[in-house]
This record gives C-alpha cells, sequence and structure tokens, in this order.
C-alpha cells in the first residue's frame, strides 16, 4: 500500500521551517502588509537557511533536495505568510529553475550559484498586458542585431504581474519574446518564441511602479518595460523556438509549488480557527462546543487533508520520471479553492475579528484569491484536465 508518511529528513526539513515561519516570519507578517514593504530580513535568514538552493545540486550552491523538499517548505511558510513563501516560490521555481532546466554551462556556473543563495532573486516574464492565460500571444519581439564580429538581441516589450522583479537584489529576468516567425501551409502565422536572460542592469529594461494589489502586499510585483534592452547573443536560454514550450514545462512544475503553497493556506486556516474556538466564549461557552463552529472547522480540515494528498501525488510522480501535468493541475486547482474556501469560512469563525488586516486569517482571505488565478487560473486546470480525458 502506498505510504504517505514522511521520511525523517523531509520531515525534519518541514519541522525546522515550520519553526522558523511561527517564530521569525509571522511576528513581522502583519508589519509588512500594512506598510506593503518586501521582507529583506526574513528573506535574508530563508537564505541562510539554504531554501533558496533546496531543489538545486551541489555543486552549483545548492541543498542537493528536489522539488517536494522546496514543496514542504512552502506548505509551511503559506500557513503564516502567503507573500513570503510565494517569494521563495517565484525565486527558485520560476526564476532559477529555468536556468537549472534548460540553461547552457557557462549560464548555470554564471548564475544559479547566485540565485542558489538566495542573495540575488530572478523573475519569470511571461505574461503580458494582453497575454495572460494565452501566452502564446506574447507581442515582446527581440531580434538580432550584429555590431562589429558581435550579435545583440535587441528586445522591445512589456510584460505584466511579474513577481520578484523590482527588488534591491533583483538581478535578473526571463522573458519569452517573438524571435521569428513562419508561414503554415494553410497561409496562416506561427510565431517563433524563445527564451532570453535580462539582466536588470541592462539599459532600456525598467521595472514601473509596483502594483497596488488586494494581497501579497509584502510580495514585489511589477509591470515591466523593455525598451530596446540590448544583450549578447549568448543570453539565449535553451533552444531558440522553444521558449514558449520550456516555460509550459516550468508551468507544470511551479504548478506543485503553488499548490503546496496554498495547502499551507489551508492549513493555516484550520489552525488559525481552532485555536480561537477554543478560546472564544459566547453564551456561556467556548464556541469550538458548537456544532456549527466545529462542523465548518472540520470540512475546513478535510480540504486541506485532501489537497495536501493531492499536491504529494503530484510531486511522487514528478520525481519518478512519470507524467504529472494533469495532477499537478488537479492539486493546483484543488488545494487554491481549499484556501479560498477556507479563508472564507475562518474569517466566518473570526466574526469580526476576521475582517482586521492584523489577523492572520484576514490576511488569507485577501491574499487566497490569487491562488485561484496566477501560475494559471482554475480555468486553464480545467481545461487541461479535460484535455488528459479526450474532451
Amino acid at each position: 500500500m502506498p505510504d504517505f508518511e514522511l521520511s525523517e529528513d523531509y520531515q525534519d526539513l518541514s519541522d525546522t521551517v515550520r519553526e522558523f515561519a511561527d517564530q521569525v516570519v509571522a511576528p513581522v507578517s502583519a508589519k509588512h502588509d500594512e506598510e506593503h514593504s518586501f521582507p529583506y530580513e526574513v528573506v535574508s535568514q530563508m537564505a541562510d537557511m539554504g531554501l533558496f538552493g533546496l531543489p538545486f545540486p551541489e555543486e552549483v550552491g545548492g541543498m542537493g533536495g528536489d522539488y517536494f523538499a522546496l514543496a514542504l517548505a512552502l506548505e509551511q511558510l503559506g500557513r503564516v505568510d502567503q507573500s513570503v513563501a510565494i517569494t521563495l516560490e517565484a525565486g527558485v521555481s520560476l526564476g532559477a529553475m529555468p536556468i537549472h532546466r534548460f540553461g547552457n554551462e557557462a549560464q548555470k556556473q554564471e548564475w544559479l550559484p547566485l540565485l542558489a543563495s538566495g542573495k540575488a532573486l530572478a523573475g519569470f516574464g511571461l505574461t503580458e498586458p494582453e497575454a495572460g492565460s494565452d501566452a502564446g500571444g506574447t507581442k515582446t519581439t527581440a531580434r538580432l542585431e550584429s555590431v562589429g564580429d558581435a550579435k545583440n538581441w535587441v528586445i522591445n516589450g512589456n510584460k505584466a504581474f511579474i513577481t520578484n522583479s523590482g527588488t534591491d537584489i533583483t538581478k535578473l529576468v526571463t522573458v519569452t519574446a517573438v524571435t521569428g516567425q513562419e508561414e503554415r501551409p494553410d497561409g496562416s502565422i506561427k510565431k517563433e518564441i524563445s527564451t532570453i536572460l535580462v539582466p536588470t542592469n541592462t539599459p532600456g529594461f525598467t521595472a514601473e511602479k509596483a502594483y497596488n494589489k488586494v494581497g501579497w502586499n509584502a510580495s514585489d510585483t511589477h509591470p515591466l518595460t523593455l525598451d530596446n534592452v540590448r544583450v549578447p547573443e549568448a543570453n539565449l536560454l535553451g533552444t531558440r523556438g522553444r521558449g514558449y514550450a520550456n516555460f509550459l514545462s516550468i508551468l507544470d512544475e511551479g504548478r506543485i509549488a503553488i499548490a503546496a503553497l496554498a495547502v499551507g493556506a489551508a492549513q493555516g486556516c484550520v489552525d488559525q480557527s481552532v485555536k480561537y474556538a477554543k478560546e472564544r466564549s459566547a453564551f456561556g461557552q467556548n464556541i469550538g462546543k458548537y456544532q456549527a463552529i466545529a462542523f465548518k472547522i472540520a470540512r475546513m480540515e478535510a480540504r486541506a487533508h485532501t489537497a495536501r494528498l493531492a499536491y504529494y501525488d503530484a510531486a511522487a510522480r514528478m520525481l519518478a520520471g512519470k507524467p504529472f501535468k494533469t495532477q499537478a493541475a488537479i492539486a493546483k486547482m484543488i488545494a487554491g479553492e481549499a484556501a479560498m474556501d477556507n479563508a472564507r469560512d475562518a474569517t466566518q469563525v473570526f466574526g469580526g475579528y476576521g475582517f482586521i488586516n492584523e489577523f492572520t486569517v484576514a490576511r488569507h482571505y485577501r491574499d487566497s484569491k490569487i491562488l485561484e488565478v496566477g501560475e494559471g487560473t482554475t480555468e486553464v486546470q480545467l481545461m487541461l484536465i479535460a484535455r488528459e480525458l479526450g474532451l
């Protein structure tokens, strides 16, 4: 029979990150949320713990772990602060992982030690103002320009909703761009989309004013402008024309990570509600003794448990080298909905206090909605699942 118990190493990691989340992250979460400030001191401590290097080999400065280790860390961080969790998730699975998966040796040696150390962050420049779920609609362009014996990519376009793109430690954004096109036999045009590494200090690269978001207020998110940005031809990441396909595979993996984060949020709502229901009295007894409250929290626990099993399954398939696209889509959808549903119910359990931002459940209520949108909307996940069913 399958064994869903964590090994000693995995459990030790989970416990360590849980303690860090409770003792270091949670006490400053409300402050950073209110100020819309990036938690540099927390990120620095996460870097010292090696969290940004969890799934990368030791030879590039990583911890020699795997993607499931990253997911466990994200779950524990997501319990108390989704902004901190998404900073780690985007920095690793979206920022550094494309270089690990598709970079050549020179690119890996240049960037992975820095990114795995957590001393620098990278962004994932896929989404555009008019290309979200339909990311194949990319309008950003890159053309090769010869200057003497050298060739440079000249990039022009705009990106939207890019996480970790404007911090003081952001050093790189990998962008998708149209590098050519070809005419199909039916007369339609097929875009050639490639991915290119753009250091953030490159002239013409601008992280515009940060978004004023509903939630994830301590996470760094900007629109980007690329105005005649010139980078060497060698900054092409992977094979020319494979950029879109490669980024889609990165998103498949990322959905496991986002599912883990969402499970953490869902579980955080359970934990906070149980604690509050045991302390809060109404009509002569603790509210947890009332069946209406007890059953509500019981359903919340069932959602978190089910979503956790879903992402465990997807991660196990991924690590075993088996197809996992559909399972990742299921996990992401189930976990995102569990987080949103649990946040709504936790807010109800807390009553008026659930509407006060100093309380964790109030922040989860604002933060969790994006878990049904980011890295693939619920509708995109349903589309992927339906395709697998042959519909």
